[in-house]
């Protein structure tokens, strides 16, 4: 199955508690970092793709290799292969580590990279997936999955924030628990929702 997911934020000290950019009920970054794992592995099986759209993790421990050496670990106990899109706070040396790391799974690398992007077909769309949001205008057929913005939303059916922190889960029947990546069904059904939503505004 393929899956899509942003804003993990491992480590991130920042999101702690109810933040203006996230509801993360965590004393500790570890309980948080448990928490997206265990909830990440109970959806996606070993054999399954997830494009990660950016923040994998804020992590300043030093020197820079310890950092890059414990979100490496992080990763390695997700489940699936990954499509990785760089976000703000992706640095270069984060994925020159994971590509120097990098191993086979299900017969392709575990770590995959995009710099800017990924143009994917599903169900007779076309869905672009980057950090940050795209404003696309009027684009029937074009749908595009973001992250970046945490739990807001942009005003535009064309855009489904796919962040972990997203508000946009409220268009799903049945919320993911924290931190699980969103199947392309889901997917579906907000992007159905949304519009839906936006039809009923007019």
């Amino acid at each position: 199955m393929l899956f899509v997911t942003s804003d993990t934020h491992f480590f991130d000290k920042h999101m702690l508690g109810m933040t203006d950019f996230a509801k993360r009920p965590f004393y500790l970054t570890s309980m948080m970092n448990e928490e997206i794992i265990a909830n990440w592995n109970k959806v996606v099986e070993k054999t399954d793709t997830v494009y990660h759209l950016g923040d994998i993790a804020v992590h300043f421990a030093r020197p820079e290799k310890k950092a890059h050496q414990d979100i490496y670990e992080i990763l390695t106990r997700l489940n699936g292969n990954f499509i990785l899109i760089k976000g703000n706070h992706d640095n270069r040396a984060l994925f020159k580590y994971l590509a120097k790391h990098n191993y086979e799974l299900n017969g392709k690398p575990k770590f995959s990279f995009e710099d800017v992007g990924a143009l994917i077909k599903y169900n007779h769309r076309q869905y672009y997936l980057t950090h940050y949001p795209l404003m696309l205008g009027i684009a029937p057929r074009i749908i595009n999955l973001h992250g970046h913005i945490h739990h807001y939303s942009v005003n535009a059916k064309e855009n489904i924030n796919v962040g972990i922190d997203s508000a946009e889960f409220d268009y799903l029947h049945e919320k993911p628990a924290f931190g699980q990546p969103l199947s392309m069904a889901q997917v579906e059904e907000m992007v159905q929702a949304k519009q839906d939503d936006y039809l009923k505004r007019r």
